[in-house]
């Protein structure tokens, strides 16, 4: 999760280039030739279905640290992926020849491995309709390019962080800046010719504070959301910002790196003398900047179908959501949670026009009044949930990659009713706030579960009083997410996410944001994580 674990994954993601070539577009015309070749030869070869997507991923990553340039990364990678049904069966293959006998080459190669596959399936694919919408286009509402921004702007936006953090107190500091463009054209016999243009931004940080004493350091990573948004998330605007009752600076679609790293270097120095927690049971009031992951590991993933079908068990297994809890209605939490899916929501990580397949994205709801009443499908699992269509969440990290099903955006929904935080908090008799994500693990069904995060405080008799150190709290997702008892209103709301989610084998990394406004869960298990040296 953290923007230093990440860094090595820069190197698969394509051919090194120069930072102007990551503004040379890729002309439309010439992918619908592409496309055309690929779909006349695999219906020549047998194929009922085919669908192609041309890609063409571009990623710019600028890393620092204290006053220097670590590293600077601009990569390309541009191909055609190719996937057709032939007999039922599903056939794959990809190719970085752009010419159009290379493409009808690869369609071949698919229909050859459908076929092979068809004999040994045990059922037919059951591809759910779509309609064709012809030649449309989709973008994420930019206001600003970020592989537009001279890479000496960006430089100087890090070091001039990592400047601030040191004059703060930070003895150390590491800060990031990564961008995706993904230019993908999606084309299938249904119909359909989809070009879209999908932007994302993340600038990661962590300041570290010494006591040179002792040895003793901690450190606080930075509080920014990676979102589907350009350059000007940066701007700082104050509109973006969000206090809370005890002054800490969070954020929404605007971020003010500088002044967060100030405050990290600050908050992480405050860590080294702050006391550690008493284990026992708190009521927990979470800021959105920590409840993403919480919904991303307890309710994202446990609901995508195939893990509920045992279909996929990589990254952290299947789920306790089986099917015969849907046809229950399992009280998944309480009566305050509703938990939506959306793949349309601004700024968010996962927003596209059309998802991998070409179904045209939407928002539906996956928790309501605490039930579950659904999953997140694709086109080849709908029928089995009685459905008449894909619910838009298939996806595919690369051309060269097989589209599968990922985690669409989802997100707790805000309080119905007017609330505040600081109202939230006044009949708190023993509590902690956390804000920020941290550590984590989970089991093989996403049902016990344990979260840490970046800064804790404790909140006694209706007030939020010093700041403590070495909280985690452990979970039984249905009984976490049944102690639910207030959730602020949608003034509150805010995205946070996931830049680099892994899923599959071969692994597959995807961008997926999830919103929520502050909560409160009543009676949680808290532990100290604090270990004794002596």
């Amino acid at each position: 999760m953290s923007g230093i674990g990440v860094a090595g994954l820069t190197l698969p993601f394509g051919r090194s280039i120069a930072a102007e070539a990551l503004l040379v577009p890729f002309d439309v015309d010439r992918k619908k030739a592409l496309a055309d070749a690929a779909l006349a030869a695999a219906t020549a070869a047998g194929a009922s279905y085919c669908d192609v997507r041309i890609g063409r991923y571009l990623r710019q990553f600028v890393i620092t640290r204290e006053d220097r340039v670590e590293n600077v990364v601009n990569t390309e990678s541009t191909g055609v992926g190719v996937r057709v049904l032939v007999a039922g069966a599903w056939g794959f293959a990809a190719t970085n020849d752009l010419g159009t006998q290379g493409v009808a080459k690869a369609a071949q190669q698919a229909v050859a491995i459908a076929k092979a596959n068809a004999r040994i399936q045990t059922a037919p694919v059951q591809l759910a309709k779509t309609p064709g919408v012809g030649q449309v286009s989709w973008k994420t509402p930019i206001r600003k390019n970020a592989m537009e921004v001279p890479l000496k702007d960006k430089v100087e936006l890090l070091l001039g962080v990592n400047a601030a953090a040191l004059k703060a107190g930070a003895d150390y500091i590491n800060s990031m800046l990564f961008l995706v463009n993904e230019q993908k054209y999606f084309a299938s016999t249904d119909g359909s010719y989809i070009d879209q243009d999908v932007h994302r931004i993340w600038a990661p940080f962590t300041a570290t504070a010494i006591d040179k004493d002792s040895g003793k350091f901690r450190t606080r990573e930075g509080l920014s959301a990676p979102m589907g948004m350009g350059f000007e998330y940066l701007d700082g605007a104050a509109a973006g910002k969000f206090v809370s009752p005890n002054g800490v600076v969070n954020y929404g679609l605007s971020y003010d790196m500088v002044e967060d790293a100030v405050a990290a270097a600050k908050q992480a120095r405050a860590k080294l003398s702050a006391p550690s927690v008493k284990p026992g049971k708190y009521d927990l009031v979470l800021d959105p900047s920590h409840t993403w992951l919480t919904i991303h590991e307890s309710v994202g993933h446990p609901l995508e179908l195939d893990r509920v079908l045992g279909y996929e068990a990589n990254y952290a297994g299947t789920s306790f959501a089986t099917l015969d809890k849907l046809k229950e209605k399992f009280q998944y939490g309480s009566e305050l949670v509703n938990i939506f899916a959306d793949k349309t929501q601004p700024g968010s990580l996962g927003a596209v026009g059309y998802d991998d397949e070409g179904v045209k994205t939407r928002r539906w709801d996956l928790i309501a009044n605490g039930k579950l009443v659904d999953y997140q499908t694709i086109r080849d699992q709908a029928h089995i949930l009685g459905k008449t269509a894909s619910d838009g969440c298939c996806y595919a990290d690369s051309w060269s990659s097989v589209q599968f099903q990922r985690m669409a955006n989802v997100s707790l929904a805000a309080g119905k009713k007017k609330l505040g935080v600081a109202e939230m908090i006044k009949d708190v008799e023993n509590g902690i706030y956390i804000i920020g994500d941290g550590s984590f693990s989970i089991d093989q069904q996403r049902y016990n579960a344990q979260f840490g995060g970046q800064l804790f405080y404790e909140i006694k008799n209706g007030q939020i009083t010093r700041q403590i150190e070495d909280v985690a709290y452990q979970i039984r997702t249905p009984e976490f997410w049944n102690a639910c008892v207030a959730i602020c209103d949608e003034s509150d709301y805010r995205l946070n996410g996931s830049f680099f989610d892994g899923k599959g084998q071969p692994g597959q990394v995807s961008a997926v944001s999830h919103g929520s406004s502050t909560a409160r869960f009543n009676g949680i298990n808290v532990i100290s994580t604090a270990r004794s040296l002596g």
